[in-house]
């Protein structure tokens, strides 16, 4: 990318929001080298920064966009908004698509980039690369795709995990017991996708799926339903896999 937006993109930037996102951008754009004002209290004008970035929630966004002075480029850290709400200005966002807790580094992390105009789009370039992400593009159309994605990677997978928790609580087992098997299943997943799956599903050992439905229905009645929506899921990517190969 030229070199120009990477300077304008480096140069004089600002954090608006003071929450975990707002201040751990602070401290990592510090840290790389950035010169970086805030993180301002809501409500900041920017008018001394060349792009401002607003850490604000999502419903926040476009008031606090509408107070942010003409000529600056504004953009945000949200994975399910566009870039609307920052209209009319140049806009960009940055999303890390990671959790953020305190003092966090975005070396090595994935982060979707969106830009209302080429240069823009460069300058999200620029900063996510000071920071040392991974970046990708995700136009606005594409935008609830990916972040219902995101959801389904994390948030999902917690509820699903939840229920084989209360499920082996059931039998005596401990959470702890199952975390080596969830960390080693997301590690197949990730070298091999839809081919780590294993399992009674995989074998076609219909016996046991029987006898897993059963105890759920037994023991989490209420979970029964979701156990059918799993078993209808990992039987048509089983089908799938098949007929892949």
């Amino acid at each position: 990318m030229p070199d120009s937006h990477s300077a304008r993109a480096l140069a004089r930037v600002a954090i608006v929001g003071d929450g975990r996102v707002g201040r751990a951008m602070v401290s990592a754009l510090r840290q790389a080298g950035v010169d970086v004002q805030g993180p301002l209290g809501r409500g900041a004008t920017g008018e001394r920064a060349g792009i401002v970035l607003l850490a604000v929630p999502d419903a926040e966004i476009g008031a606090a966009a509408a107070l942010i002075a003409p000529g600056c480029v504004v953009g945000h850290f949200s994975g399910a908004t566009t870039l609307e709400p920052l209209a009319p200005h140049e806009a960009l966002s940055i999303h890390p698509l990671t959790t953020v807790t305190g003092e966090t580094s975005f070396e090595g992390v994935p982060a979707a980039l969106a830009g209302s105009t080429a240069e823009a789009l460069a300058m999200a370039h620029a900063l996510a690369g000071a920071l040392g992400m991974r970046p990708f593009d995700v136009s606005d159309a594409d935008r609830p795709a990916y972040h219902a994605a995101a959801s389904i990677a994390s948030n999902f997978l917690v509820t699903l995990e939840c229920f084989a928790e209360d499920l082996a609580a059931t039998a005596g087992v401990p959470r702890e017991a199952l975390a080596p098997l969830v960390r080693a299943t997301v590690a197949n997943w990730e070298g091999h996708g839809a081919a780590a799956l294993t399992g009674p599903i995989a074998r076609g050992d219909e016996q046991t799926v029987a006898r897993q439905r059963a105890a759920v229905a037994e023991r989490l009645p209420e979970r029964a339903e979701l156990f059918d929506a799993l078993v209808a899921a990992t039987r048509d990517l089983r089908a799938r896999q098949g007929a892949g190969s």
